[in-house]
This record gives C-alpha cells, structure tokens and sequence, in this order.
C-alpha cells in the first residue's frame, strides 16, 4: 500500500487532470434549499458528482457547508426542512429517509465522527455493515479486511472505515481534518485521494481548503448558503480570489 505521502502526490497529479467527462454521474442536486425553522441557510445550490472523481466544497465557517450535506442525505435536525431535488444515479432521492438513502448507496461521515466509544473497533465497523447483513447479503462482511488496512486507530480513520462498510458508491465527508495533527491530515487526505480507484465518488466538505484542492478533481466556492464559483480543482487553486480568501495563510 502507498505510504500518505505518495498518495497525496498522486492526487496533486490528479487534480490537475479532472475525471473523464465519460465518468457517469452518480449524484446530481439541483435547487436544494434548507432553512432552519425561518432561517434559510442554503440556497439553490447544484452540484454533480460523478463515479470515481473526488469534488470538494470550500467556504468559510457557516457558509452552509455542513447543511448542504446533511440536506442531501436526508439528515436535517428535526427544525430542519429542504427543498430540491437529490438525484442518484438518476432516482430522486427526496422522499426517502436516511436509511433508505444508506441503502441506496450514500454514506456521510459527519463532523462529530458519532463513534460508538464502548465498542471495540471490529464492532464499530461491523455496525456500518449492519444494512448490508439485514438485507441478508453473504458476503456483508467482505470490506473488513481491506478497511482495517485503512485505518491505524484514529477515531477519523475508524469512522470513514465504518462508513466505507456499507460499501457506499457515494461518500460524504464532513471536515475530515478537524482537530488533527498535520500528520494524520496527510493520512485521512491519502486514503480519501486512494479511494478513487475503487470507483467510489467522494464529496469533501473541508475547512482546509489548501489541502482540499490537492487531492480533489473538482470544486465549489459556498458563501453565505449560496455556491459562487466552481471549476477544476486545480484552476479554483489558482484563482487570485480564492488565493487571497482561502489559501494564503495555509500557505507553508
């Protein structure tokens, strides 16, 4: 397996060199709004994202990042309501409830991570293959060896392995970094670039936008619930605006 540092090398070169247009779509939103009881706190946002390709969000804190991915997986709290339409793979989403949206083929890995801390690891992640055992799949268990190669103990690795058990085409990150040392930042952004190869498309909210951009293929901009600009991971990098607002005091 490639060491954090190759991998994060390869998705440099990756990003620079978006999915092929022939990638098919797998999650399409368009006019998705949420509010919270009055407040609306996204606004017709739409965004594709196709098998494979890795696509990041970028804003600042409260741009509406979060809620964009809980509107799509249906996980709103209970003051809570969205508008819009989730496509995957061409269905519409919006009148399905988070389990059966799991079932589908999303999973999202929220900010707080919501391990279960009295269960051993193996247990934690059997749990993200529970869906897969009622439906009496056999082989639910299948993901468990290549996951524990994936994870070294950290409760971020542990909970994107637990999410990766319900073998998820679609896979939604919230803020993976969030309260990690440099070290295994590189190793969570060296997983999510590995797991391109496994056809699984990947949607990263992320307040580190620097390292956001290495390793994805595509980007948005969120400010104030609304997306402003999108592009190519590595244009969006480039861009002098985005530079001054997000990146400059990344910059190492």
């Amino acid at each position: 397996m490639m060491n954090a540092d190759t991998m994060i090398a390869h998705a440099e070169v990756a990003a620079a060199s978006p999915v092929a247009p022939a990638a098919p779509v797998v999650l399409e939103v368009s006019g998705l709004s949420a509010r919270y009881g009055k407040v609306e706190a996204l606004h017709g946002a739409a965004l594709k994202l196709r098998a494979g390709q890795i696509v990041t969000v970028i804003g600042p804190n409260g741009a509406g990042k979060s809620t964009l991915l809980n509107a799509i997986m249906g996980a709103l709290p209970v003051n809570g309501s969205s508008s819009g339409r989730v496509l995957y793979e061409g269905h519409d989403l919006s009148s399905l409830d988070v389990e059966e949206r799991v079932a589908r083929g999303l999973s999202l890995v929220p900010e707080k991570r919501e391990l279960f801390g009295t269960m051993s690891v193996e247990d934690n992640l059997q749990l993200g293959a529970y869906k897969r055992h009622r439906n009496g799949e056999r082989d639910y268990m299948d993901q468990l060896d290549s996951v524990l190669a994936l994870s070294g103990g950290e409760r971020q690795m542990l909970a994107v392995g637990r999410a990766l058990m319900a073998k998820p085409q679609v896979l939604m990150l919230d803020e993976p970094s969030l309260g990690l040392a440099p070290l295994i930042t590189r190793e969570i952004l060296g997983i999510i670039s590995a797991l391109r190869d496994t056809g699984v498309a990947t949607l990263l909210v992320e307040q580190n936008a620097r390292a956001a951009l290495q390793v994805a293929d595509y980007g948005y901009v969120l400010e104030m619930g609304e997306l402003v600009k999108e592009g190519p991971a590595g244009e969006l990098a480039a861009d002098k605006q985005i530079v001054e607002s997000y990146l400059g005091l990344a910059r190492k």
